[in-house]
């Protein structure tokens, strides 16, 4: 097909008025075609979609700073709380140790005292039976041999010797081991017996002039100190079997008397 050619005549005036418009009109459009990419831009649908998702991120990252802020304050205020537990927990059981200390040292003491009790009456004991038999052996003993004992007043040896015979005795006479023992659970002080060596020193006799056979002496008795002590008494504190002294018959003191 052959094409078609097509001329057109302007005139010089018409090409000026034809360019000045159309080039005035592509001014404008150029200008509302740059502001539609400027304002297409702006309100582009993915931009605004970058801008929710930016938002939101920062928004999530907030409320995960506070939830780790939250976390750290209870964290630390149940450390701290913790802490505080421990504390009170270890002053507590300070205080027990301390109270359980005292305990210890109040129930050692109170246990050395319950062992000297013991001691003390275990030597009660000891001395009851020794007591019991002496008991014993009297109320074995023949009629004949069983004796009548009394007290004289607080006199010297002498005169307490004077005092039992004008009651129908003598001074005691302790002739057994058996005897000794009765007479030492009955007495409570100490008493003259009828034993001296007023008549040849050295020499004991007893007060119907037999011989001195068994003695129960203190450790060191008789030592007739300052060479005066010529008579003899009884001391019940000390023990049942050494118990005799000598000291000098000016004394005064209760005599035990029999018959």
């Amino acid at each position: 097909m052959e094409s078609e050619v097509y001329y057109v005549n302007f005139k010089k005036g018409d090409i000026n008025n034809s360019t000045g418009p159309q080039t005035q009109s592509q001014g404008q459009d150029d200008g509302k075609s740059q502001k539609s990419m400027r304002f297409g831009r702006f309100c582009n649908p993915q931009g605004s979609r970058s801008l929710v998702l930016i938002t939101v991120g920062l928004g999530l990252i907030c409320v995960l700073l506070l939830v780790f802020v939250i976390l750290q304050h209870i964290i630390i205020t149940a450390e701290r709380d913790r802490i505080k537990s421990y504390k009170n927990t270890v002053k507590e059981f300070n205080q027990t140790i301390s109270g359980l200390q005292d305990n210890y040292t109040d129930l050692k003491t109170e246990k050395d005292q319950l062992q000297n009790n013991f001691r003390s009456l275990s030597q009660q004991i000891l001395e009851l039976e020794s007591q019991v038999r002496s008991l014993k052996d009297e109320l074995n003993m023949d009629a004949s041999e069983r004796v009548c004992l009394f007290i004289s007043n607080e006199l010297n040896w002498a005169d307490s010797r004077q005092y039992c015979r004008d009651h129908g005795g003598d001074l005691l006479i302790i002739n057994t081991e058996e005897k000794q023992r009765f007479i030492f659970s009955l007495v409570e002080e100490r008493v003259w017996i009828g034993l001296s060596d007023r008549e040849q020193e050295g020499n004991m006799k007893w007060v119907d002039n037999s011989p001195l056979n068994e003695g129960f002496w203190l450790g060191g008795e008789p030592n007739n100190q300052d060479g005066n002590e010529d008579c003899v008494e009884l001391i019940p504190s000390h023990p049942v079997l050494n118990s005799w002294n000598d000291l000098p018959c000016s004394k005064m003191k209760k005599g035990i008397c029999e018959k």
